[in-house]
């Protein structure tokens, strides 16, 4: 098992790794729209906040030797439900057609005001 560390996404807020690779799987912390340089969340909304999301997941997949064409699951927490089709748009963007198994919840609330947190499992 090892760990994983990049400075293109922004650093773990608390005792975790922005993601673990195992010999064949990469998973990777909950991402949310904090930009890399420490300067906050994206600011414009849900879909500046998702954009930032998946560039950060895609910046820690990375850095594990992996990307988001090789994503398998992921899981994506909302602070609110009404912003599923807006998350929704960005995501499907982000992914082209590449169409992982996911979940979608709604959560109380997400990390320093976040709308959006999703996390993934990928082949290494």
């Amino acid at each position: 098992m090892e760990f994983i560390t990049t400075r293109n996404a922004p650093g773990a807020v608390g005792p975790y790794s922005q993601a673990v690779r195992t010999r064949e799987l990469v998973f990777t912390a909950g991402q949310v729209g904090l930009r890399p340089d420490g300067s906050g969340l994206a600011g414009g909304g849900i879909e500046a906040e998702t954009r930032q999301v998946m560039a950060n997941l895609e910046a820690v997949l990375e850095a594990a030797g992996s990307g988001l064409h090789k994503v398998v699951k992921t899981t994506i927490f909302l602070a609110d439900i009404a912003d599923f089709q807006a998350m929704n748009a960005v995501y499907a963007e982000a992914l082209g057609d590449h169409r992982p198994a996911r979940s979608t919840v709604q959560a109380g609330a997400l990390p320093l005001g976040a709308r959006v947190e999703i996390e993934a499992v990928a082949l290494v």
